[in-house]
């Protein structure tokens, strides 16, 4: 089992967290700890009243162009979307900007996708919240065109690329990993992606992501069938990852049971599971650290003995 640890830079309060010198402490601790990449998501303009809600709402920097900041001052540390919502972008400006990280990266870009959920941002953002789906599924083969070089053409919903050729080429192209639950988010993974990174259900989620997640280690075991054998349907075969945390995090730094932890990962991986992501306590930048320096002590060190 590998480690996908959220890195807190949308957190605005002052000086803590969105600084260049607190990005480089907090990356580096992690690197430091053994955990394998760090994940952001994407919010480029998120409903005032859900931000500000005190339940899931939160800011976000974006998301390549802060990964890439963090490749410049990380050496291993792998950089996550998780998730970036394709239908926010044009595919051309998506696949530039990833294909820009991952360049610079040495190659340490996972691209974790999803079409979204918050209408008020896409309506924002001028695009059609019930044609996300459709939309994404055009984005996901035009980014795949746009990194294997040479020149595109393709008619697209609302672009026309005809015989553009948007470099750079990319050899290795950063994985795929679809987010979601749904019958449609599973063909998707199956059809389009290297790895699929759904998320388990919260009563604080709204409507459409709580109907789009994961309920238990069993549904995630019936979707996991599901969706091998739509891969070979679709003639995919090679790696895949898998990724989910448990529905509960560790007792950071407490006297709480670390086992029962690292046997909730145990779960998860007898059922597929590659990697978990974990999303650490930070009322400060320092506890931050040292909840990621106490991960990698007590349950990197069980995961991986």
């Amino acid at each position: 089992m590998k480690f996908s640890m959220a890195i807190p830079i949308g957190d605005v309060t002052p000086g803590e967290f969105q600084t260049a010198h607190a990005v480089r402490e907090m990356t580096q601790a992690l690197e430091a700890s053994g955990i394998a990449a760090c994940y952001l998501t994407d919010h480029p303009a998120p409903s005032a009243a859900w931000l500000h809600s005190g339940g899931l709402g939160h800011d976000a920097l974006d998301p390549f162009a802060a990964l890439s900041f963090i490749a410049a001052v990380t050496t291993k540390l792998l950089l996550q979307t998780n998730i970036v919502v394709l239908p926010y972008r044009n595919p051309f400006i998506t696949a530039k900007a990833a294909a820009t990280v991952q360049v610079l990266s040495g190659g340490r870009l996972i691209m974790g996708t999803a079409p979204g959920y918050q209408k008020a941002e896409f309506e924002a953002l001028g695009v059609d919240f019930h044609k996300r789906g459709a939309i994404m599924d055009e984005a996901l083969d035009t980014i795949r065109l746009a990194w294997a070089g040479g020149a595109v053409t393709k008619q697209g919903r609302d672009f026309n690329a005809t015989g553009n050729e948007p470099r750079p080429a990319l050899n290795p192209p950063p994985p795929i990993w679809i987010g979601g639950a749904s019958d449609a988010a599973i063909n998707r993974a199956a059809r389009a992606g290297d790895g699929w990174c759904p998320f388990f259900s919260d009563p604080l989620q709204s409507k459409v992501n709580q109907e789009n997640a994961i309920n238990s280690v069993a549904h995630l075991s019936e979707r996991l069938q599901q969706l091998h054998e739509l891969r070979g349907k679709h003639g995919r075969s090679g790696p895949f990852d898998v990724e989910l945390g448990p529905r509960e995090n560790p007792d950071f730094g407490g006297k709480g049971s670390v086992q029962q932890y690292v046997d909730a990962v145990g779960a998860l991986a007898d059922a597929g599971v590659t990697w978990a992501t974990v999303e650490p306590p930070h009322p400060s930048r320092q506890a931050y650290i040292e909840n990621v320096q106490w991960f990698g002590e007590q349950v990197i060190a069980k995961t991986s003995a």
